[in-house]
């Protein structure tokens, strides 16, 4: 009680402090004195009573949640291991036969496989996935390739419609579907092809996005899963980045996404046949997909739904590392941000719309269930982001202005740098990059967590799509002519959150650098000129 007057007694003391200077100048000097003890005292109390019990909550807050995160990188990385030691490919956990022609039934023991390669604007590199598409080592007659294209650029629909006809001219089965509107983005191009009769004849459904060129025998090596083993309802194949060498912002996002393919995806797969389908360079049972209602287009990431619902059905999934689907990264800091966006905010708001309906579903196992909710989508999609940003570009630049709480030397050195050797694995020719790159993901850790509160309360972009621009990065190919890249100038490449954290952190790094007593501002340079030079645009090419 005593501590909430002190405010009021200080008021009132300030007030009587500026009457006596109004009526008796003589007592300026010994009012000013008195206003500074008064807001001294003010200050100290409301820094012990308010500022160090809620800092020292969220630091604490902060280390449960780093034990967490360690722990769940230590378990996957531990799956890896069993799978290397133990040899446990998926072609000995399921059965795996080689496709053999019958010389009585001919063809008619290859099973029909739709191809869907939705398109929007793709200038650039639709030439590539569609011939990359006709390619694929399979009967013909039991092959059908669909492009759906939602292109709004006319020049771009006639060559696309040019480069579907030349393919059918060889006798390829390739179907140029068009929509008249744009609802539901891909899923509803994709749910729109499905629609076609010709479809009813198909067992099985490959997606490959725009960039997306799989190897002549994918088919091959993908679909012997599907056929000898009924309870599997999707095949998942890997991606290889081609366009890694690019440049740095390039060369960071494959260190990402080979540890996502390496730790996530195999160690979901190997433990629980469970893990969130990546939209292109896999396979489904379309038995299973019509079990689950299809595609729905409720998010931005009709990919990761469908195999939520899917696999609460009790199908399981099983994911290939050996094979690898070439594909594009976004060499452009602009449109990687975009790509992150729709990758944070679809997966958040999806957790929201979901999660009753996996607490209540009676088809799998408790265990499986607490996986989907807790590990996969909770700590994976939901924590991760936010810890990441709020704990090393917020608490722990903050940590310099309250040093009566003490972080310790495990949550900033030790785990950290476990987790991140952990990760680097996956990519050992960058590992001299390793630095670079978790500067560089705790400033995505920002822009990724505003996506995930997007996605957790349905803000105003939660159904926000932006499609990835490809600049056609994929081959040094002579089948496209070298096309004019775009050029944005210095404003609008500057993003202002950036800039405002790397000051911020730029400040906290000076004051620890005159007043403190460690070496936290080392970090802290680092990681504020990593947020304004990303700020600056200067990233990518």
């Amino acid at each position: 009680m005593v501590l909430l007057l002190k405010p009021l007694i200080f008021l009132h003391d300030l007030s009587l402090a500026l009457l006596t200077v109004m009526f008796h100048g003589e007592g300026l000097k010994a009012s000013v004195d008195g206003v500074r003890t008064g807001m001294y005292t003010m200050w100290s109390s409301t820094r012990s009573t308010l500022i160090v019990p809620v800092f020292t909550c969220l630091v604490a807050l902060c280390l449960i949640i780093s034990f967490l995160v360690s722990i769940e990188s230590v378990y996957m990385n531990l799956v890896i291991l069993y799978v290397k030691l133990f040899d446990r490919k998926p072609e000995k956990v399921y059965k795996w036969e080689k496709m053999q022609e019958d010389m009585e039934l001919g063809h008619q023991n290859y099973p029909v496989v739709l191809i869907q390669i939705p398109m929007y604007n793709e200038r650039e590199v639709f030439e590539l996935s569609i011939g990359a598409a006709c390619r694929l080592m399979w009967p013909s007659d039991r092959l059908i390739v669909q492009v759906l294209d939602d292109s709004t650029d006319p020049d771009i629909m006639e060559l696309i419609n040019m480069e579907c006809a030349k393919w059918a001219s060889r006798d390829i089965n390739i179907k140029y579907e068009r929509r008249d509107n744009r609802n539901g983005y891909k899923a509803g191009a994709l749910k729109h092809g499905m629609r076609h009769s010709y479809v009813k004849q198909c067992n099985y459904l490959v997606i490959f996005d725009a960039d997306f060129q799989p190897e002549p025998d994918y088919l091959q090596r993908t679909i012997p899963f599907l056929i000898h083993n009924p309870e599997l309802a999707l095949v998942q194949a890997r991606w290889k980045f081609v366009n890694a060498n690019t440049c740095l912002l390039t060369r960071m996002q494959e260190m990402s996404l080979n540890y996502h393919f390496m730790a996530e995806q195999q160690s979901g797969s190997t433990r629980h046949a469970f893990f969130g389908f990546n939209g292109t360079a896999g396979v489904w049972r379309i038995a299973a997909m019509e079990e689950a209602g299809g595609w729905k287009d409720r998010t931005t990431v009709e990919d990761m739904d469908l195999a939520v619902r899917v696999g609460l059905l009790g199908w399981k999934f099983v994911f290939i590392n050996d094979v690898e689907v070439k594909s594009e990264l976004p060499s452009q800091f602009k449109a990687f941000r975009f790509q992150q966006h729709r990758w944070s905010c679809g997966p958040a708001n999806l957790f929201r719309k979901m999660t009753i309906e996996i607490i209540h579903n009676q088809r799998v196992k408790i265990w499986k269930k607490f996986y989907v909710i807790y590990s996969f989508f909770f700590l994976r999609k939901i924590i991760i982001h936010s810890f990441t940003f709020f704990f090393y570009c917020v608490i722990l630049p903050t940590s310099v202005f309250v040093p009566e709480v003490k972080i310790p030397n495990w949550a900033t050195i030790y785990v950290p740098s476990v987790i991140t050797l952990l990760s680097a694995i996956a990519t050992p020719r960058s590992f001299y990059l390793v630095i670079f790159w978790v500067l560089f993901e705790n400033v995505m850790a920002m822009h990724r967590t505003k996506g995930t509160l997007i996605g957790l309360f349905e803000g105003g972009r939660v159904n926000e799509w932006v499609v990835t621009e490809k600049l056609g990065d994929t081959l040094a190919t002579d089948l496209l002519p070298q096309l004019r890249k775009p050029r944005y100038g210095f404003l609008e490449r500057v993003n202002s959150k950036e800039m405002v954290m790397g000051i911020y952190i730029l400040c906290c790094a000076c004051y620890d650098f005159f007043f403190g007593n460690a070496f936290l501002y080392l970090y802290l340079l680092m990681q504020s000129a990593a947020f304004l030079i990303s700020g600056v645009g200067f990233v990518g090419t």
